[in-house]
């Protein structure tokens, strides 16, 4: 069904839009602080500054982060490769591995099928909204607890306008309203909606340029773009500000209805959030605080920005299909049928990854029902569907894709825009870099003095997980039973785990101690989707729905008579926001 805007509805929000906020109080926060000649209080604070740090050695954080080399594998998994006849690795003339995936008709054991693939860049998105922290180093000076936050702590899509066209004119058509596109992409060559951005030198010229790391979140930024064209196309007379909140609120009910339930589960977002969800009933806005009660707005707690929402790294998946018109060229089929017409995440080489801050190749745009629910369901038994079906996001669980060890941003650049290369073909690391992201997560939680999981767990009255139960690897029932303790890489774990790697352990426990109980087989079991837990999942939750309160111009302060505009059967979800941004 085309999704289509309800008019009633449209005049109802545009009336409630000019009437019931004060002038200043109806900007967007970026747009507050521009006029006003104020800045919105900005830094990152502790939830829970009564925990000590929980300190761990740098030997044992790279054990746990990559394994010990002698058969003890650590969060980073091995990548998948093409074996030859007697099992070990193909290496292809230079030496190199040949990488290859799951084929797309067969079951890969570590999709999570309540989580589509968008929403892992979605996630992304998301974060680039409220948080950016400048300090990328790591060392004895780091303080993050001091180091400002870039980003304001709201949902008001500050990553998509930068600061205005009154400040960045360049981001804007000549009405002011409107953003700019820029080329148009094709699927292989056949004609699609999506566009790319405005690039100088291969930068894309946009609000945040982080939304260009990969060409996922890139194409998804764009879309973003488009949808708030569209409102602004059906609101002539609106002046660009309230287009602004508009859109964020359109976003915000998205993140409160569609993306948060997804992760944590619809049971801790009723926790949270009792009465709201659904367009008969908006809700009140009346939360259920617990530990954030004290967070003073523009604070961006460091246990939510430094751990728990870094969840969606366990989401990513090694290869995505873009489109079904990428078929890939006859040698590839034969020499490599399951990888041929898709993309690693990240690569050495910049046609085989989806690898950002550049201009990728004209024929990569992306048919976003690969990636979201726009035209058919994620399901398990669809999976004989192939190319064309849902592509999964990976479960929560502590093992990181293989190309999440190589981060493009820290790796060798050569002239030709290709990475220099290992002895196993992959990105050279620069020098003095760290370039592998399990790593970096866990130095960047000891740096910023986060306590151990067990300890917020504590602090919110939860029983701790044992330390038995705290593995390293994959939610897979083939590997459930083989994965190790944490303590297994090193003593200082006992009894206390990083507060990243405890969120995603405590998910993937319960996805175990759910599919132990299951007399279905392996298959089925393995399909079980997968949710934060109880540390995890409050910790996002209610952390994301505490920044929303304190943001007066945000949705939960709009009151109950604001509604969606673009509805489709009662519901406003990525699948409509696609739709009415005509990109799906």
């Amino acid at each position: 069904m085309e999704t289509t805007m309800d008019r009633r509805r449209f005049l109802k929000s545009a009336l409630f839009t000019g009437t019931a906020l004060a002038a200043s109080q109806a900007l967007p926060r970026f747009a507050q602080a521009s006029v006003m000649g104020t800045a919105a209080p900005t830094g990152f604070q502790r939830l829970f500054p009564q925990l000590a740090a929980a300190d761990f050695s740098t030997e044992d954080l790279l054990r746990l982060a990559a394994g010990d080399g002698k058969g003890l594998s650590g969060m980073t998994a091995e990548p998948e490769v093409m074996e030859a006849a007697d099992g070990s690795p193909r290496r292809n003339k230079d030496g190199h591995l040949l990488i290859t995936a799951t084929p797309e008709h067969e079951q890969d054991t570590e999709e999570n099928f309540g989580v589509p693939a968008g929403y892992t860049y979605l996630g992304q998105f998301i974060d680039h909204d409220i948080t950016f922290n400048p300090n990328d180093g790591f060392g004895p000076n780091a303080n993050s607890a001091t180091d400002p936050n870039l980003r304001t702590a709201w949902f008001d899509l500050d990553s998509l306008y930068g600061r205005g066209p009154g400040d960045q004119p360049y981001l804007y058509n000549a009405d002011g309203r409107t953003l700019i596109a820029g080329r148009k992409l094709t699927e292989a060559g056949a004609p699609s909606k999506c566009t790319d951005h405005p690039r100088l030198n291969g930068r894309a010229m946009i609000g945040d340029k982080r939304n260009d790391e990969n060409v996922i979140v890139s194409q998804l930024h764009a879309a973003f773009a488009a949808f708030h064209n569209q409102v602004a196309h059906d609101r002539p007379h609106m002046a660009f500000n309230d287009l602004a909140r508009e859109v964020a609120w359109h976003y915000q009910w998205i993140v409160l209805t569609d993306f948060l339930p997804r992760i944590v589960g619809p049971e801790m977002m009723a926790a949270v959030l009792p009465d709201f969800g659904t367009l008969s009933l908006p809700g009140s806005g009346r939360a259920t605080q617990t530990f954030s009660k004290n967070l003073r707005p523009g604070e961006m707690p460091l246990e939510f920005a430094g751990a728990a929402y870094r969840f969606g790294h366990s989401m990513i998946r090694p290869v995505y299909r873009l489109n079904t018109r990428m078929q890939g060229t006859a040698q590839e089929k034969k020499e490599n049928p399951a990888l041929a017409g898709r993309r690693l995440i990240f690569a050495a080489s910049q046609y085989a990854g989806l690898n950002g801050f550049r201009e990728y190749p004209q024929e990569w745009a992306i048919d976003w029902s690969l990636f979201f629910e726009t035209n058919r369901k994620l399901d398990y038994t669809h999976i004989k569907d192939g190319p064309k079906r849902v592509q999964a996001a990976y479960k929560f669980d502590t093992a990181l894709v293989n190309p999440l060890a190589f981060l493009p941003e820290f790796s060798q650049g050569r002239p030709d825009g290709n990475f220099a290369r290992d002895k196993d073909g992959n990105p050279q690391t620069q020098s003095g870099k760290i370039a592998n992201l399990a790593l970096r997560n866990l130095l960047r939680g000891a740096q910023q003095g986060l306590p151990s999981g067990q300890d917020v767990a504590r602090a919110m009255g939860l029983d701790p997980i044992a330390d038995k139960d705290l593995r390293v690897g994959k939610a897979t029932c083939e590997d459930m039973g083989e994965n190790h303790a944490i303590t297994a890489y090193g003593d200082g774990f006992k009894g206390r785990a990083p507060l990243w790697f405890y969120v995603l352990a405590e998910a993937q426990a319960l996805w175990c101690s759910k599919v132990e109980g299951m007399t279905a087989d392996d298959s089925r079991r393995d399909a079980t989707p997968s949710y934060l837990g109880p540390v995890g999942g409050r910790l996002v939750a209610e952390t994301m729905v505490a920044l929303m309160l304190a943001d007066e111009t945000s949705l939960l302060r709009a009151g109950q008579s604001w509604r969606p505009a673009y509805t489709d059967k009662g519901v406003f979800t990525m699948r409509e926001l696609l739709k009415a941004a005509d990109r799906a």
